[in-house]
């Protein structure tokens, strides 16, 4: 296993410690066409219900999106993504106990979640959509991730491959950083996402997960995400709700490589696989 590098990113009212042991983000999709759930959540009462539910199997951080970034997707209106997520935000109340995470690319979402308490924003473009959102990370302290997505969620999945994945994440990681702190958001609060399954080909995906200590060499955390993706389907010949072991595989993978954070669907089980790997590289250190 790599070591990991330790990271302290101070939150509104907590600090995330990164390194000591792997953290899981909890996905919450309150949308009516995720890849992953379906729409199993869409409703206000069981989006609150989840939330808490994944409190409860040991998440460290709750992510909760309004907007499928799915292949094919076309996305909707500002409006309609807040109409999504400050029900449920404001549904958590004051006495949730996790830090909460708002997957959006729009300045006025953003905004809306941070004003409600949110300390995390999970953004797909890395700014590029709306650099707004850094200067607004910035005023309220939030922690950014800064996602690698090659085109959008409409067409990313049709573009040429890159002829050099990695190459491209690391010239990315280097632009999207600078372009970042420019925005006025401090080295502290910046972590980053290679974005497996975003304009990426199975191998390619596959080629990041063995070379996720390449990324780890710009001296930032990483967040790695892989839970139910298409290239575990295409993989293994199984549909979104039957890749749990495949998910696990991929999960040990990244923490065995170096990612601080593992976004997940399945928390129960995949704190499981952190705990084990946790181990693993606790006893390889003190051997």
């Amino acid at each position: 296993m790599y070591p990991r590098e330790h990271f302290r990113i101070p939150l509104r009212d907590r600090v995330l410690e990164l390194g000591p042991r792997t953290l899981i983000l909890g996905v919450l999709n309150v949308t009516p066409d995720s890849f992953s759930d379906g729409g199993r959540y869409f409703k206000l009462a069981d989006a609150v219900k989840r939330a808490w539910e994944i409190a409860d199997e040991g998440a460290d951080i709750l992510e909760l999106g309004g907007e499928s970034t799915r292949p094919g997707s076309e996305g909707v209106t500002a409006e309609e993504e807040m109409r999504r997520i400050v029900p449920v935000l404001e549904g958590l109340g004051g006495s949730y106990p996790l830090p909460v995470s708002i997957d959006t690319s729009k300045e006025e979402v953003a905004q809306a979640a941070l004003e409600r308490g949110a300390a995390i924003i999970n953004d797909v473009t890395s700014l590029n959509k709306s650099p707004g959102i850094g200067p607004l990370a910035a005023r309220f302290g939030a922690a950014l991730v800064l996602m690698h997505m090659r085109g959008r969620p409409s067409n990313m999945q049709l573009l040429p491959p890159s002829p050099d994945i990695l190459a491209e994440l690391e010239k990315w990681s280097v632009e999207a950083v600078a372009r970042t702190r420019k925005l006025g958001v401090s080295s502290d609060k910046i972590i980053l996402d290679p974005g497996i399954g975003f304009g990426k080909t199975v191998s390619q995906n596959l080629e990041i997960l063995r070379n996720l200590n390449r990324l780890t060499k710009a001296g930032f955390p990483l967040l790695v995400g892989t839970s139910r993706k298409s290239f575990i389907g295409t993989l293994l010949n199984r549909p979104a709700g039957e890749r749990i072991f495949g998910t696990a595989a991929s999960v040990a993978v990244s923490i065995m490589y170096g990612a601080h954070i593992v976004r997940v669907h399945d928390v129960a089980a995949m704190r499981d696989v952190a705990a084990f790997m946790d181990a693993l590289a606790s006893e390889r250190s003190e051997a």
